[in-house]
């Protein structure tokens, strides 16, 4: 039975969400780096094809939590899974199941739609999620290492592809 306190985001939440990912940026030692606007993420979220997908946690109708997440592929499997970009709960809001309450309704996503894994990156030292996240039964994926390109490197990239064309 899906858990009440946890529902499909609304474009009211919009606001509070990006409020959310803020504080996590913050925890993740990278403030900095987070740009998000509210614009943004309603744009993502509630356009007529939406890429993006969120969940939101409340305790007493104040969202306190959040999952934000898209739809990946499986060439292997031939089908669709879930990549988990952000999960995030407020620390006062901790210890009432509400982050195992997210992802609980991540899974039954993934079952109800036939998909066939759910997955995330954590941080190295985040300790305590990682601990969290083996309890539950996840599996570190030990054996990849994820690449970035961005920025310059990106530009770089493109420019090289964009100049042979052009040959």
């Amino acid at each position: 039975m899906p858990d009440p306190r946890v529902r499909r985001v609304r474009e009211s939440d919009v606001d509070a969400v990006v409020g959310l990912v803020h504080e996590l940026a913050e925890y993740e030692r990278a403030a900095d780096e987070c740009h998000l606007t509210a614009d943004q993420l309603r744009t993502a979220l509630f356009r007529e094809s939406p890429a993006l997908f969120a969940h939101v946690a409340e305790l007493d109708g104040e969202v306190v939590g959040c999952a934000l997440w898209f739809r990946n592929f499986s060439t292997w499997h031939g089908t669709h899974g879930i990549y988990l970009e952000d999960l995030y709960v407020r620390p006062a809001a901790r210890g009432a199941g509400l982050g195992k309450a997210l992802l609980t309704t991540l899974a039954e996503e993934c079952v109800a739609r036939g998909y066939l894994r759910l997955e995330w990156w954590v941080l190295d030292w985040n300790e305590p999620a990682i601990g969290f996240y083996e309890s539950l039964g996840a599996i570190a994926m030990d054996e990849w290492t994820v690449y970035r390109l961005t920025g310059a490197a990106l530009n770089r990239l493109a420019e090289t592809q964009a100049t042979a064309a052009n040959d």
